[in-house]
């Protein structure tokens, strides 16, 4: 379990180290159109806060709190699952992905009311219009983790 604290531990900071950078350091939002070409159009920061799930669905709906106390609830359950019985270590490491980015975007909503999304990546001549933040990306790859890495295997670990 400790793995997944530390885990969970530094993708929180991370996430909301990056967050600190874009918001109050590169002031993003007084950049013209919001945008900023890092590697362009590999990699651009573009600011966008996300009051709704998922690609901005439901976004027009007051649905701050309801998302707060899912976001919750899922991470507590994932602690609840992942402590019940020992995983392997990448299910540890998966489960602190998940938890550490539900609770960077929960603190998002709890402080500015949305999650901000400032990561946007375009390629090959296709326009991405959404973007997406280091949370994003840890939950997405904790929940994918812990499908493929919670059978027990021999890399059992009870700590």
């Amino acid at each position: 379990m400790r793995l997944t604290y530390w885990t969970g531990f530094w993708i929180f900071l991370i996430d909301q180290v990056t967050k600190y950078i874009v918001l109050y350091v590169v002031d993003l939002e007084s950049q013209p159109n919001q945008t900023l070409d890092v590697f362009a159009p590999l990699l651009t920061l573009r600011m966008a806060w996300n009051r709704g799930v998922n690609f901005g669905l439901f976004a027009d709906f007051d649905m701050r709190w309801v998302l707060i106390g899912v976001a919750t609830a899922i991470s507590i359950f994932v602690l609840w699952w992942i402590r019940k019985e020992p995983r392997s270590r990448w299910g540890y490491i998966s489960a602190g992905l998940l938890v550490g980015g539900a609770l960077g975007n929960i603190i998002d909503r709890v402080l500015h009311g949305a999650v901000a999304d400032f990561l946007n990546m375009s390629c090959c001549g296709i326009n991405n219009p959404f973007a997406f933040n280091v949370a994003d990306v840890a939950i997405f790859a904790g929940a994918i983790g812990l499908v493929l890495f919670t059978d027990n295997d021999s890399e059992k670990k009870t700590t």
